[in-house]
């Protein structure tokens, strides 16, 4: 059996826009089946993002990469669909959302604490303070804890508070912790909380990605839940301080 010329012509048609359905399903199970790229600092993926990974639909879909430094929001590199960015800094073509805001206190391996005997603020002068370039906050804490602007003792400067915590985790000193970011490390007791004073709570964290792709479902999912989870977290009770 043949087919006519008109019957040809339907044909040819017919497998087109089979071809095309072909390609549009083809499209939506891809993007369906995407990974999800997200850049941030060490700290947050270590910190916060990865111990809740869990809670996203598509966690085992999501693929980070850690920035050495502040993490690159030029979404014309494409090298990610999300920017966990420091701070909440707006930049043109960028859609960004504040996501996290915290206070600082000071933080110790519990061991150094009991070794040191460190009772009282003053305690801390004379021990090794870890600093930190990008927002150092200690003397804005003992203003905070009634003593004024002390004489600070020596200590090392580190490029980030992720550094200066990690430092002070394995024993080395004392550093200034964002809340926001060692619920869990307080919890686990490897790090404690020493005394209740704290910092005003500031702006550490943003959500960004490029306005064309803001309303992505996959991204818009993720900052949804990012969102919800910090609240969720803000919510919780405060852990007490070991020190009093």
């Amino acid at each position: 059996m043949a087919l006519t010329l008109t019957g040809r012509a339907h044909a040819g048609k017919l497998i087109g826009l089979l071809d095309l359905r072909d390609d549009s399903t083809r499209s939506v199970r891809d993007a369906g089946e995407r990974n999800l790229r997200v850049l941030c600092t060490p700290g947050f993926a270590a910190r916060w993002l990865v111990p809740r990974r869990h809670w996203l639909d598509f966690g085992d879909r999501t693929r980070l990469r850690v920035s050495t430094g502040a993490p690159d929001i030029d979404s014309s590199s494409k090298d990610s669909d999300v920017v966990i960015q420091w701070r909440d800094t707006h930049h043109p073509g960028v859609h960004t959302e504040p996501l996290m805001t915290s206070s600082r206190y000071p933080v110790s391996n519990p061991d150094l604490m009991d070794r040191e005997d460190i009772r009282s603020p003053r305690d801390l002068l004379r021990q090794r303070l870890m600093y930190d370039e990008t927002d150092d906050s200690w003397q804005e804490w003992f203003a905070a804890a009634g003593l004024g602007a002390p004489d600070l003792p020596p200590g090392p400067t580190s490029p980030n508070c992720e550094l200066a915590t990690t430092a002070a985790e394995q024993g080395h000193g004392v550093a200034m912790a964002f809340d926001a970011m060692v619920h869990g490390t307080l919890a686990s007791g490897r790090l404690v909380r020493l005394f209740d004073t704290d910092t005003i709570p500031g702006a550490i964290y943003s959500v960004a990605c490029a306005k064309a792709h803001a309303d992505d479902p996959m991204i818009r999912s993720f900052r949804d839940r990012l969102h919800e989870e910090v609240r969720r977290s803000q919510a919780a009770t405060a852990p007490m301080s070991a020190a009093q």
